[in-house]
């Protein structure tokens, strides 16, 4: 009998054991307005829990130094959820640093705090993202290609609330014009002038979500030619 006793307590400590050991490896995910940004194979993970049923949008920016230059690069899909989770699968080479654009049903928004993006623990160092997954491949004996990924640019860039952002700072001194155009190529309307260092263009003036090609023009010669990003699941 007290053979048959011990026998079920050690299997009892056994099994305890077991499921502590299982508890311990299970990451705690933050509670807005903290989140994780973990990087994994290929991307970068955020994941977060959200203790607000009326938030209406959750965008995700993303910034290289933690102060300026945070660019909204997405969305999350189900923001009313309590669970959440976004994947990028672009990550810039260097650090990536990501903070949340929270907006409630009534209008008002809050930011999170800024996380940096770290490896994920559970995966082994050398099958994380790298610098080296950004970088010169070589193809065959004919040549290499460069892999270039894309950036927002600092004048022309779409925020939060699916607007797009003009900035140029000297725009009271000089001439600036500008052009956009479908990916295709196709023209579809010019900022002849632009007299104010900072203007915004509402999001309709582009008439469907996705990628449009635009041109500055500084004093009359081309300063920047490059791309943005009109996401489909905007909020007006």
């Amino acid at each position: 009998m007290k053979q048959t006793v011990r026998r079920i307590i050690a299997v009892v400590i056994f099994i305890g054991t077991i499921t502590t050991a299982k508890a311990q490896q299970v990451p705690t995910v933050p509670v807005l307005p903290d989140f994780q940004a973990l990087i994994k194979p290929g991307k970068i993970q955020l994941d977060w829990i959200s203790g607000f049923p009326n938030a209406v949008q959750i965008g995700v920016q993303r910034s290289l130094d933690s102060v300026l230059n945070f660019t909204t690069i997405g969305y999350a899909s189900y923001p009313k959820e309590s669970r959440n989770a976004y994947l990028d699968n672009k990550p810039l080479p260097g650090k990536n640093y990501y903070r949340l654009f929270i907006l409630f049903n009534d209008n008002r928004y809050m930011y999170s705090k800024t996380v940096l993006a770290v490896p994920d623990s559970t995966i082994a160092a050398n099958a994380l993202l790298g610098a080296g997954d950004v970088s010169t491949a070589t193809q065959g004996a004919t040549g290499t290609q460069t892999t270039v990924p894309w950036k927002p640019s600092t004048y022309i860039y779409t925020t939060a609330d699916g607007n797009v952002n003009i900035r140029l700072p000297q725009a009271p001194q000089k001439k600036y014009s500008i052009k956009f155009f479908e990916p295709e190529g196709t023209f579809l309307f010019e900022v002849e002038q632009v007299t104010e260092p900072f203007l915004i263009l509402e999001k309709a003036t582009f008439m469907h979500a996705g990628w449009f090609n635009f041109e500055i023009y500084e004093e009359g010669k081309l300063l920047e030619k490059w791309s943005l990003f009109i996401p489909l699941n905007y909020r007006n």
